[in-house]
């Protein structure tokens, strides 16, 4: 197995465990009220599922791997905005930061 399937599997089954926790956990759905952003919620949460799965799809089919790394980049791109609006800490930061950067990463390697 080479670094760039790791890479996708870390991805992918970190943000399907992100959706399983945002639908058994307050904690999440507390975030989203303190980002401002609960009616957006549920959106993030299915573009996320459909990013992950998009991935493992992507092993296969690169345009998938494009399409999924790409997306799940912009909103975690986002996700680093949000935090930083809000003031947050490089502590709590720093999740969003890593999965914007590992899946560009994945997303250069799909488009080569």
């Amino acid at each position: 197995m080479d670094i760039i399937t790791i890479c996708i599997l870390i991805s992918s089954l970190s943000f399907f465990a992100y959706t399983l926790f945002y639908f058994t956990s307050t904690k999440m759905k507390g975030e989203f009220e303190r980002f401002k952003l609960e009616k957006f919620g549920l959106i993030v949460i299915v573009l996320q599922f459909l990013g992950a799965s998009g991935l493992l799809l992507g092993l296969k089919f690169n345009l998938l791997l494009i399409l999924s790394s790409l997306g799940l980049a912009l909103l975690m791109f986002f996700g680093v905005i949000v935090r930083l609006r809000l003031k947050d800490g490089l502590k709590v930061s720093t999740p969003a930061l890593f999965y914007m950067i590992l899946n560009a990463v994945i997303f250069v390697y799909a488009i080569k």
